[in-house]
């Protein structure tokens, strides 16, 4: 299995399946003289960590972070640093004593199509647990870029979008929700969802401010290219819109084109609108740059689904254990961990071009 790795100079690669005995990331390219240690690490891994409402699935992972190489004295070496989180509670026995049928919507049949032998234990490598790694691997990436400011949240779930923006309510309820009122009805659509054995879509959102301009680079190495990129690698994820997005598609050109003045004090100039998402021509603009990215509905539900066995055999899927009812909740924090994981990358990068 190739491809595990994600970046250019800052990097990171991840290992290890969801009931393996552990996960773990190397993150490579760190800069030295950063101070570091799991305490800067853990509550980012906090906010995504299972278990913490009714709302997402009941596995009980502590997820302590253990840091294994590349700090000595609280300071990065510069050296590979080696993050580890041993799985606690895995329950193998909810998928039964051998290979249950594919799941459809999920990872089994194309996993088994192009290997030719899968783990099938709540998807091995294919399952979100391996996102708690990346959430860590992001919490290095934030020490690399201070000036830069980065925060997630749903602005949709359900097919029901919020109404208003504060951005106080989103560490007050259990979805990162900016919308007091949106986050109420948004119980009731996960609970009646939980109960009928199905499952619910989402949309998140990520603003990274202080982002200044000049990160990036034009045809191959854009910075909204990777941050495409970086969005669709996230598990259930199936669309991925920069700015506008395709919003953008339904504007006209003097809408569209994010007018610009002088600024009053000297220096960047004023922009009057960022449908762009902070992004032009592949380069960073000094606007906040502006992520968004849809999560399909879980596919792990308990409705009965027709599938087919490994045999090819005429089957039914229905996934026993405990799964999110909606993984664009726990999703959050894991696109804040990826749009700062790209933007160190392209820090560095900028530096090592322009100096």
């Amino acid at each position: 299995m190739s491809f595990n790795t994600f970046g250019r100079v800052f990097r990171f690669t991840t290992w290890g399946e969801s009931h393996g005995p552990a996960i773990g990331a190397v993150v490579d390219g760190c800069p030295p003289g950063l101070g570091l240690s799991e305490d800067d690490i853990q509550p980012w891994l906090d906010r995504r960590r299972p278990g913490q409402s009714r709302f997402t699935t009941q596995r009980r992972e502590p997820d302590a972070v253990r840091i294994l190489s590349g700090v000595f004295e609280g300071l990065t070496t510069g050296a590979p640093i080696s993050l580890v989180i041993d799985n606690v509670d895995a329950r193998t026995k909810d998928y039964g004593e051998s290979a249950p049928p594919y799941r459809p919507g999920h990872a089994d049949y194309a996993y088994d199509m192009k290997y030719g032998h899968r783990d099938w234990r709540g998807g091995g490598r294919a399952s979100a647990r391996e996102t708690a790694m990346r959430v860590a691997a992001g919490a290095v990436a934030r020490l690399v870029v201070p000036e830069v400011t980065i925060r997630g949240y749903l602005v949709e779930l359900g097919g029901d979008r919020i109404d208003g923006f504060d951005a106080d309510e989103i560490g007050r309820n259990p979805f990162f929700c900016p919308d007091a009122a949106a986050a109420a009805r948004w119980e009731g659509l996960v609970d009646a969802a939980r109960k009928a054995g199905s499952s619910l879509g989402a949309v998140a959102e990520c603003v990274a401010t202080g982002v200044p301009a000049g990160w990036g680079a034009p045809v191959y190495g854009k910075l909204d290219a990777d941050l495409a990129a970086a969005g669709m690698s996230i598990n259930a994820v199936k669309g991925v819109e920069i700015g506008a997005g395709f919003g953008a598609a339904r504007l006209s050109g003097e809408e569209n084109g994010d007018a610009m003045r002088p600024s009053p004090h000297g220096g960047a100039p004023e922009f009057l609108s960022n449908h762009a998402g902070g992004v032009a021509g592949g380069i960073s603009t000094g606007q906040p740059v502006v992520v968004r990215i849809a999560f399909k509905p879980t596919s792990s539900i308990l409705t009965p689904v027709e599938t087919i066995d490994a045999a090819g055999n005429a089957a039914e899927a229905v996934t026993k254990g405990r799964h999110d009812p909606c993984v664009g909740i726990r999703g959050v924090p894991v696109l804040e961990a990826m749009v700062a994981l790209v933007l160190a990358d392209h820090k560095l990068l900028h530096r090592a071009q322009c100096g």
